[in-house]
């Protein structure tokens, strides 16, 4: 359903593709790795057009590559002033306010199970209560989503053990909070651990030769399953992600309602 109340922008932060996921090096090479985040990109991108919930989405990034597959799918290019993730988004958030956003969702790219009922958990609380902030954490404690109105009402805290600092943060600017604790926005791609569980092989095989020169194969293996998805990249973007890893399909339990804790 569309929002026709509310200007809501969605703000997603890139790094350059050949720095990307630096955690997995001892098992992907830099070629996979940039593939993997392309491919990683031009899916959030697509499943945020799905879902009709966003006036603009807006791509953050100092690699003009990131950049180029923003705007083609169809999202707008920011390019990145510094190179930290808190002032990216403090950037990106000063820009949409300036433009006429209301509020943003900032949201990383590095979410393989997302799917567009997801991004609606997280839009839904806030249309009932349009001065909170929902956020939904990371497993490590962190946050993978927040939504809050703009101007920003806190500064920033990306990073370890942020979601509880973000908690704190927006209860002392007086804001209500809700936390969306949902399977699919929990999981980031950032470990070995994280791709073995993604790939559905176990921690150890995956760090072997045998498995790593083998991961084309299963890549194309979990491909198949992606082309399936109703989220599957728009044609303008799979120029990038030909040889990229798709995604399994949500279990019944990531597609499950998500808890909400207003505190």
């Amino acid at each position: 359903m569309k929002v026709h109340h509310l200007k809501l922008w969605l703000i997603v932060p890139v790094k350059p593709f050949y720095e990307a996921k630096s955690r997995l090096s001892d098992v992907l090479s830099k070629d996979q790795r940039a593939k993997l985040s392309v491919h990683l990109l031009a899916r959030t991108l697509s499943i945020a057009a799905a879902t009709q919930l966003f006036e603009r989405t807006v791509v953050v990034s100092r690699d003009p590559a990131a950049l180029a597959t923003a705007a083609r799918c169809s999202a707008l290019p920011l390019e990145e002033q510094g190179c930290e993730l808190n002032a990216a988004f403090t950037q990106s958030c000063a820009f949409a306010a300036a433009s006429g956003a209301e509020a943003a969702l900032l949201l990383p790219s590095d979410l393989p199970r997302l799917r567009p009922e997801d991004l609606c958990s997280l839009v839904e609380p806030f249309r009932r209560h349009p001065s909170s902030v929902v956020i939904a954490p990371s497993r490590d404690g962190g946050t993978n989503a927040l939504l809050l109105p703009l101007p920003l009402p806190f500064p920033l805290a990306f990073g370890d053990g942020s979601c509880q600092e973000h908690r704190r943060r927006a209860r002392a600017a007086g804001c209500e909070v809700c936390v969306v604790d949902r399977p699919a926005l929990h999981f980031d791609l950032d470990t070995p651990t994280d791709l073995s569980e993604w790939l559905g092989v176990s921690p150890d095989p995956i760090r072997s030769a045998a498995v790593r020169s083998h991961l084309s194969s299963l890549w194309e293996h979990v491909l198949r399953h992606d082309l399936e998805s109703p989220a599957n990249p728009s044609a303008a973007s799979q120029q990038d992600v030909q040889s990229s890893p798709r995604i399994p399909e949500a279990s019944a339990a990531e597609n499950a309602t998500p808890r909400l804790q207003l505190s």
